[in-house]
């Protein structure tokens, strides 16, 4: 029997300390940095990938029965089709879509001039201020949960904010779920590792939703990489059969590191990974056409001289302004990285590095932003520190994404120049004080004030602001409220699972 819509039940608005957090509809517009014949050149070389060069769809025999039912040029693993083919099946995906959130009022809206931003995902390290760098571990990735519902610069929750490492592999996506089900209100992601961790995802996601709702909306989204160069193994295949045929969303990122998983040019790199995407979104569309799909970019240079990779330098920041510029020619949306950087705590390196990172991320458009916050170490670790650190600078980029420059009779200020005179100041003046509270954005993390009142309160530096913000959060949080029959569905639904699954590590 079809189970009853479960939407209408969670209607709970989020506690009183946790602002809304709407996605960022955005008015700034876009950066657009290739002319007419660069983007004719780039999709040239798509095309010649697509249809010359091919991608090897691996390990995972249903897809091959499926290209070649649909009549693709299969050999062996590789597949070649058309390159107006393989964008007429892109087409069918839709250019924006809604995900819902238990709180509706969360629910995010992805593609067209839309920005959402979650925080770092797939780290096994964690590291504060006062406990170093450790492993992982439930508790952190709890703490983690909270933190991003508690933040209004954060729309979303992601997944992985941390791997929970004292939980057996095959389990914890199932405390994991549970957690961002119960501890957040927030859209997040679900488990793609393994074919039945991905459709544990879609179960629970059911219960909380209903598959009537299921059926017609967007509730849960998988993250999955290409197994770049040119190879798309079953985990994206089967994750796909899992979460497209339901029609819930996927995000297919091709990882490419350019010298190592892609030539050592920023443009052929460009163009493998948009081959890469466009062909498993075209293969989504073939298993139901009209599914959710997110095109993803993660390129990053690298050291020739050690093979590490490198974050915030000018070649992954073409590559974000470029495969921006191609998404939207596509139709599809598009997914970047965010505050990126190598550095292995939130010093200068990092700055500079997530600056520069995030700011191509946010004006090359990207509609859904992983790792937004958090990122430390190359994704190895995440920062308590810096995931508060990244939020709180996220709040200068939704306003000039979303506010642009208001030029309203109100923010001409023609009654304040009546009010004050020549060589005046406009401190106490009216429009002052009518506006003053939303007139500029101001971090709550940044310190501003003279050099002696810096030292008066204690001449903190802002890691050590952050270390105390988080744990004030925490002190603070309160769980959002949940239907109690929701939640006992959910938690049996756990318990029955990890009975059937035997511990396994890898």
């Amino acid at each position: 029997m079809a189970r009853r819509s479960r939407l209408s039940r969670n209607r709970n608005t989020a506690p009183a300390q946790v602002p809304a957090s709407p996605f960022i509809k955005r008015t700034l517009p876009f950066f657009d940095v290739l002319d007419e014949a660069q983007l004719e050149k780039l999709e040239a070389q798509v095309d010649w990938i697509i249809q010359e060069v091919g991608i090897a769809f691996r390990d995972d025999p249903e897809s091959i029965r499926l290209w070649k039912a649909e009549g693709a040029k299969v050999d062996g693993d590789i597949v070649r089709a058309p390159a107006d083919w393989i964008r007429s099946l892109c087409a069918k995906a839709p250019r924006e879509f809604t995900q819902l959130a238990r709180n509706p009022e969360r629910s995010v809206v992805i593609g067209g001039t839309n920005q959402v931003f979650a925080p770092i995902y797939g780290a096994p390290f964690v590291r504060d201020l006062k406990g170093g760098r450790r492993y992982g571990d439930m508790d952190a990735f709890r703490d983690l949960v909270r933190l991003t519902y508690l933040h209004p610069n954060l729309h979303h929750g992601g997944f992985v904010t941390c791997e929970p490492c004292d939980v057996p592999v095959s389990k914890r996506h199932l405390d994991m779920l549970f957690a961002h089900m119960t501890l957040s209100d927030k859209p997040h992601l679900g488990a793609i590792t393994e074919m039945s961790r991905a459709q544990d995802s879609v179960d629970m996601a059911e219960i909380v939703f209903g598959e009537d709702v299921m059926e017609d909306h967007c509730v849960i989204m998988g993250n999955v990489n290409t197994n770049s160069p040119l190879l798309v193994d079953k985990v994206v295949t089967e994750a796909a059969r899992v979460y497209s045929s339901r029609g819930q969303g996927m995000v297919v990122v091709p990882f490419i590191l350019s010298g190592a998983m892609g030539p050592v040019s920023t443009a052929a790199s460009v163009a493998q990974a948009m081959a890469e995407a466009m062909m498993v979104c075209a293969y989504i569309q073939l298993l139901r056409p009209g599914a959710p799909f997110v095109l993803g970019n993660f390129l990053s240079s690298m050291s020739l001289k050690s093979g590490a990779p490198t974050f915030g330098m000018p070649e992954p920041v073409m590559s974000n302004y470029a495969i921006g510029q191609l998404a939207r020619r596509a139709g599809l949306p598009l997914r970047c990285g965010g505050s990126l950087t190598a550095s292995k705590i939130e010093d200068a390196q990092a700055a500079y590095e997530s600056a520069d990172s995030m700011h191509s991320t946010m004006l090359a458009g990207a509609n859904y932003v992983l790792h937004a916050a958090g990122w430390l170490e190359g994704g190895l670790c995440t920062g308590f520190e810096k995931l508060i650190m990244d939020a709180d600078r996220l709040g200068s980029y939704q306003k000039v994404l979303g506010d642009g420059l208001n030029v309203s009779d109100n923010a001409m200020a023609r009654d304040a120049y009546g009010e004050v005179g020549p060589g005046g100041h406009f401190l106490g003046c009216g429009h002052t004080m009518q506006n003053y509270q939303t007139a500029f954005y101001e971090p709550a993390l940044s310190d501003s004030e003279n050099v002696e009142s810096w030292e008066d309160g204690g001449s903190l530096d802002m890691r050590t602001r952050a270390h105390a913000r988080w744990t004030q959060m925490l002190a603070d949080y309160k769980e959002p409220p949940m239907d109690p029959a929701v939640r006992e569905e959910l938690l049996a639904f756990v318990a029955k699972r990890k009975e059937e699954l035997p511990d396994a590590w890898y």
